[in-house]
């Protein structure tokens, strides 16, 4: 890897470890069921998906997880579980969807909807309370929403930093 690019890449992870801190402290203003999030971090995922690859993008997610882990909830607490378990289902399912040519609207929301699926799959198995499947409906109906502002904001920075961006 190019140091320009492992640099961007490092710049970028930063950006998203910030966002995913930030969003954590205001969601809960926002939202009232917990683990909600406007998905902020995930701009940045999806920039990266989209311009510079699969594996860039899965790095990013996967060390923005570690870090928010290490400083913020804590390394294999359960919400590290939680999260790495959503944004791991997530990624992996933005890649399938990004083959087939969708846009990336659908990237995104499809993206936001298997978060919240691994999210929930994760929350039942470390608090083992089945009861909080009933979440999962309000919890995809907010992730359209979420996942579609978050398209729309990387389709905008993506727009008119797309030739720059790919020169890393």
């Amino acid at each position: 890897m190019k140091v320009r690019r492992l640099v961007f890449i490092s710049l970028m992870t930063s950006i998203a470890v910030v966002l995913s801190i930030i969003e954590t402290m205001i969601s809960g203003m926002i939202f009232l069921i917990p683990g909600v999030k406007l998905g902020l971090a995930n701009v940045v995922t999806l920039i990266i998906l989209m311009t510079l690859g699969e594996k860039d993008a899965f790095l990013v997610v996967f060390v923005r997880i570690l870090i928010v882990a290490l400083t913020y909830s804590g390394l294999f607490s359960n919400s590290f579980w939680i999260s790495i378990s959503g944004g791991m289902l997530a990624i992996i399912a933005m890649i399938l969807i990004k083959k087939t040519k969708l846009s990336i609207y659908s990237v995104s929301v499809f993206g936001s909807l298997m978060h919240m699926v691994g999210q929930i799959i994760a929350a039942i198995v470390v608090s083992n309370t089945e009861t909080l499947i009933y979440l999962l409906p309000y919890m995809i109906a907010l992730s359209v929403p979420t996942g579609i502002v978050t398209a729309y904001l990387a389709k905008r920075i993506i727009g008119n930093f797309s030739e720059s961006i790919k020169k890393f």
